[in-house]
């Protein structure tokens, strides 16, 4: 079983909390009072990531939201230490999260030196607004980072399958990095 710490980042008000509360069965409502994350939330679960042999890998995860407020960035170390992976939410209604989002890159992946496998964007819709599942104008470079839109209203239930898919993507970056840490001790 692979112990696996995802963040989840992303301006504020773009429905990190909401999506990180149905992907760890915390919630299945969706909607309500906004009620801006102070600092971070962790939520633990244990899930099957599908594989990319198609075979299930069990996994326990601790998902991190993180808040999205800026004030909160001299804690950013601390919530990176040990991530393996980071699924950095915008919603498509709010222009201003599509300049952020090159930020967000920028400061979790770039920054930690990960592969881009081992990002998810995730373009949130939220209930009752617009459902764009086109392709947002994003830098370049961002262009190549896996992009799922989600709509919790809709189809609850491809978000969850597209994250295990995702789980199965750090599972395999995980267990690529053990097998290259043994066979270096060995050799």
């Amino acid at each position: 079983m692979f112990k696996m710490k995802i963040l989840i980042v992303g301006p504020g008000e773009c429905g990190k909390s909401v999506v990180a509360n149905f992907l760890s069965d915390t919630t299945e409502t969706v909607g309500g009072e906004y009620n801006p994350t102070q600092g971070v939330r962790i939520l633990e679960f244990e899930c099957q990531s599908l594989g990319g042999s198609g075979k299930n890998v069990g996994c326990e995860v601790e998902l991190w939201d993180c808040a999205g407020d800026l004030k909160f960035e001299s804690c950013w170390p601390a919530m990176m230490k040990d991530s393996n992976g980071v699924v950095i939410m915008f919603n498509l209604d709010m222009p201003s999260h599509l300049k952020e989002v090159e930020t967000w890159y920028s400061s979790f992946i770039s920054a930690q030196g990960m592969q881009d496998s081992q990002c998810l964007l995730m373009a949130h819709h939220k209930p009752g607004c617009g459902t764009n599942n086109g392709q947002p104008a994003l830098a370049p470079h961002l262009n190549k980072l896996n992009l799922v839109h989600s709509n919790l209203e809709e189809d609850p239930e491809e978000i969850r399958q597209v994250f295990r898919r995702y789980l199965g993507t750090i599972a395999k970056t995980l267990s690529e990095s053990r097998e290259r840490e043994e066979m270096s001790i060995i050799t």
